[in-house]
């Protein structure tokens, strides 16, 4: 989710400065990573059965308004960035949770039987796992800090997902722990870029990556 019309790398240092984001805006990519690594910890607290799932409706309420609207805000500055790889993620990611959200306060209650109730949250989640897949292969051009939270996050897609389809709780838990070492990552990726944009050099690194 950084930007990938960045320079090609040199060696990190210290006392290498950081380029600002181009167009007089400031890069959206740490906002967009915050919000989609609080609001991923929060549910996979959940998930992972960590915190009684009596609470989870705060879920809600944050996947709305900081894992959906804030992270799409991010994906439309990074169109304004020319950043591909930034508009296409955040903005993504923006839509999925305000889809989870929708579908948790308006359609969820509409299916019946758990087991297609499974299923179905099962389909959703593999396939946004599957679109997490290729943009994990498009991160090799991105940076380390990157590539990891999209490993992570495609692996958590994916074990969720099979753990709702086959109505296995133990699976979900897994999912959940993985889901928080996927919000670790990403909250290490934004905590970088706020903090390098704002030092004005490399204080936490995150590997920028060649591209050819």
């Amino acid at each position: 989710m950084e930007a990938a019309t960045a320079q090609r790398p040199r060696p990190e240092s210290e006392a290498e400065p950081v380029a600002q984001a181009p167009g007089g805006i400031a890069d959206p990519a740490p906002l967009g990573l915050a919000a989609f690594a609080l609001t991923t910890f929060v549910l996979s607290m959940f998930n992972s059965g960590l915190v009684g799932e009596n609470a989870e409706p705060v879920v809600f309420g944050l996947a709305l308004a900081y894992g959906g609207l804030a992270q799409l805000l991010a994906g439309m500055w990074e169109f304004k960035n020319a950043n591909t790889f930034g508009a296409t993620a955040f903005t993504s990611f923006g839509a999925f949770w305000l889809s989870f959200w929708a579908f948790e306060q308006f359609f969820a209650d509409s299916i019946k039987s758990e087991s297609d109730l499974g299923h179905g949250v099962g389909l959703y989640l593999i396939a946004w796992g599957i679109f997490t897949a290729y943009m994990w292969i498009a991160s090799f051009r991105v940076s380390v800090a990157v590539n990891v939270v999209f490993l992570l996050l495609m692996v958590t897609f994916f074990v969720l997902g099979i753990g709702d389809a086959a109505a296995k709780e133990n699976i979900v838990k897994i999912g959940g722990y993985i889901g928080l070492a996927t919000a670790a990552a990403a909250w290490y990726a934004s905590f970088a870029g706020v903090t390098n944009k704002t030092f004005g050099r490399i204080v936490l690194p995150i590997k920028e990556l060649a591209r050819k």
